[in-house]
């Protein structure tokens, strides 16, 4: 069982987690290694990538490897899952949401855009869009369709291999031989409209991509990762988009 099934069957039975380790201890600094101590000896296979105070009193945020975010009390022996909202003057805000696009944001940077396939905005560049992609997705397909309008509103779109079979099956070899293809653009080009794309193998960085959607939480195709590290999930018609990123 994965940690991220193992941690979901367990969390409203927090009560389960009693005796695991003594009381947490109190002060700053240790009160976060003892909650991820807890929580690492608790559940199998998760590890935990950070803790801090929350911005909810008396709850603390962990961001684990299995792309989860969780609130746990104090002394790590209750627990919740899913997102914290919280109320403000212009309506409900969605602070676990906005945690996670920070997160992705330096996840992306960090990981880095080489070994994309590009596809520049015409003229001046004025919103950068990265898109996780299934070469056999209906909608990743309708989504092509529209970038060359993307481009004309100044949009670079950058491709990330996200085949959702996985790899050792046709769609990932399918993105190795795009990706490997001597013009990579027109051999996109081709495999999005459906045309077969000449077998090609190289090194190539899919496999790496495609973990990364995992570790950023794409979970479907397409999946657009905005400057800001916020995810549109889905396909989104041009005109939207870009109005959405304020060029219209």
């Amino acid at each position: 069982m994965s940690a991220r099934n193992y941690l979901k069957n367990v969390v409203l039975g927090a009560a389960l987690l009693g005796g695991v380790v003594a009381a947490a201890p109190s002060t700053a600094g240790e009160v976060e290694d003892g909650i991820a101590s807890r929580l690492t000896a608790a559940v199998p296979g998760l590890k935990v990538l950070s803790v801090k105070e929350s911005e909810a009193p008396g709850l603390y945020e962990v961001q684990s490897n299995n792309g989860d975010t969780i609130y746990t009390t104090a002394d790590g022996q209750y627990l919740l899952t899913g997102d914290l909202l919280k109320v403000t003057d212009n309506g409900i805000a969605n602070v676990t949401e906005e945690a996670r696009a920070s997160q992705r944001a330096q996840t992306m940077a960090n990981f880095g855009d080489d070994g994309v396939i590009r596809f520049p905005a015409k003229g001046e560049q004025k919103a950068e869009i990265h898109v996780f992609t299934d070469i056999d997705c209906p909608y990743c397909r309708k989504l092509h369709d529209e970038v060359p309008q993307l481009n004309a509103y100044g949009i670079t779109v950058n491709y990330y291999a996200f085949p959702r079979s996985g790899p050792g099956t046709p769609s990932f070899t399918k993105y190795v031989s795009v990706w490997c293809a001597e013009d990579q653009q027109a051999a996109m080009d081709a495999a999005k409209g459906g045309r077969s794309v000449a077998s090609a193998s190289c090194e190539n960085p899919v496999l790496e991509q495609y973990q990364l959607g995992g570790r950023v939480g794409v979970t479907g195709t397409p999946a657009i990762v905005l400057e800001d590290g916020n995810m549109v999930r889905g396909y989104v018609p041009a005109d939207n988009l870009a109005q959405g990123l304020g060029l219209l």
